[in-house]
């Protein structure tokens, strides 16, 4: 049976709001994740019988008691006030044999009083993307919420124009937010921001409950996961978007996908959101704007920690993103050493894709299969400018001839990093399209390839190509 606890209703009262999810009209369930299914022990009464209501909605679970969080934040720089889980429930937090505890978050489930001027729903287009980009992201080990199923409805949801309405069924370890506690910061309310800050450690940081300097470790530890994720958005080419401070995960999950992508040709201030006119969350600066949204955080903080301990937090950052990052690019190029040219060797290779506009998964892909002793390679064939490139290439193969490693030990282990296959937009736009006219077979196989990023597969060839020149052109906006 499955177990569900309600810790955030029970121990936090007041800080959110209790209501039921309200169906959409005739939803039926479109798809669903096997695999998250089976690590949730999961049976089939939750897809085809009568627990599959609890998806749509339409009845809760044993335990269940929903509820709306309330949360602030700073959208696009600027104080936004109060804001919540305007089209999203808490349906519970379920309890797995192993004592981990997961939200069950239902998103697309109608009003609450957090919506503002917004209708509470989500439209299927929406629904896809995030389902695909949360799984593909875990399977590329970036942490990140999970989503189990998609449920939807001839019930029409306007944006720019109607489309079919949707449900999400998200799952996470906490979808505790920095605007959580900026919330109660703004609102002059300390005691609940200690209380807030309690909980959080209680629940997902229990080894510091009892230590003297509890906060202070927290807070540096929140800092530190922070720097780890975006050091992996930059070195995977992908760009989230949206960083307001209420998309911030407390735990350094990625949440809330809207109008996110993955890189296709490498442009370093390449922006994705069409709704962002001034690139403030262009892919180049996603690593200040965390630490921008970090320092909010600590500001919310304040009246636990002294400004020296919340500084001192805070410089935990860029030591631990330069350290993650660089690990993982030199990994990216195959090298298992580090040596003091290795930032030159990733700028001159960053320069060429830059200026030539080479695709970002494809060419480091290629480079893992290169064979030093071999003249003839795929990637070469990639540059206009081949003397630039051949320059470049022979300082990479002096660096590699150092490590002692052979072409097949690196080819593997390079491959293990380099993904051949990452969710292009015009790939989640081809998912989207077919299962609107009710085919799920474009997004089913969709979703069980970005299961495999690091595989290659013949059968998957067309997932892995440069997008065509229509799938460079889309546009993706905050409604997405």
């Amino acid at each position: 049976m499955t177990q569900f606890i309600n810790t955030y209703h029970d121990e936090l009262p007041g800080f959110s709001h209790a209501l039921k999810p309200t169906p959409l009209k005739d939803a039926a369930l479109l798809y669903y994740s096997a695999p998250l299914a089976a690590e949730l022990a999961l049976d089939e009464r939750w897809f085809s019988g009568d627990l599959a209501a609890v998806l749509r909605g339409e009845q809760l679970a044993e335990g269940m008691k929903p509820l709306a969080q309330v949360y602030s934040g700073h959208q696009f720089g600027v104080w936004a006030g109060q804001l919540g889980d305007g089209r999203g429930i808490l349906l519970g937090e379920q309890r797995l044999a192993n004592g981990r505890k997961l939200d069950w978050h239902l998103k697309g489930a109608g009003l609450t009083p957090y919506s503002r001027m917004g209708d509470g729903r989500a439209v299927l287009r929406s629904a896809i993307r995030e389902f695909l980009a949360s799984e593909a992201m875990h399977a590329l080990g970036i942490p990140t919420t999970r989503a189990l199923s998609i449920v939807t409805s001839r019930q029409p949801v306007f944006r720019e124009q109607p489309e079919r309405g949707a449900m999400l069924l998200r799952v996470a370890e906490s979808h505790l937010r920095f605007g959580h506690f900026e919330h109660f910061y703004y609102r002059n309310q300390p005691e609940n921001v200690r209380l807030l800050a309690d909980y959080a450690i209680r629940h997902h940081w229990p080894h510091l409950e009892n230590d003297t300097d509890a906060y202070f470790l927290w807070l540096r530890d929140i800092v530190e996961r922070t720097a780890r994720l975006i050091a992996r958005w930059q070195t995977e080419g992908f760009a989230h978007g949206v960083m307001n401070t209420d998309n911030m995960s407390l735990l350094g999950l990625t949440i809330d996908y809207g109008p996110y992508g993955f890189m296709d040709d490498y442009q370093p201030g390449w922006i994705c959101n069409h709704s962002d006119h001034q690139g403030r969350y262009a892919f180049d600066n996603q690593p200040a704007v965390a630490y921008w949204n970090l320092h909010r955080l600590a500001q919310a903080l304040s009246g636990l920690l002294s400004a020296e301990r919340l500084q001192q937090a805070l410089e935990a950052y860029e030591p631990a993103l330069m350290d993650a990052f660089g690990q993982r690019m030199r990994a990216k190029l195959g090298f298992t050493q580090r040596e003091d040219d290795d930032n030159d060797l990733l700028t001159g290779l960053l320069t060429l894709m830059t200026r030539e506009g080479c695709d970002y998964t494809r060419t480091f892909r290629l480079l893992s299969r290169v064979e030093q002793q071999s003249s003839a390679m795929a990637l070469r064939d990639e540059f206009i400018d081949r003397p630039a490139f051949d320059a470049w290439y022979q300082q990479w193969r002096t660096r590699l001839q150092r490590e002692g490693v052979s072409d097949e030990q690196r080819q593997a282990a390079m491959k293990a990093v380099n993904p051949a296959r990452v969710l292009r937009n015009y790939l989640a736009q081809n998912a989207i399209a077919a299962a609107e006219q009710d085919d799920v077979s474009v997004l089913a196989r969709l979703h069980q390839a970005l299961l495999r990023p690091y595989e290659d597969d013949d059968a998957l060839a067309d997932l892995d190509a440069p997008p065509p020149a229509w799938g460079k052109q889309l546009e993706v906006s905050c409604s997405s």
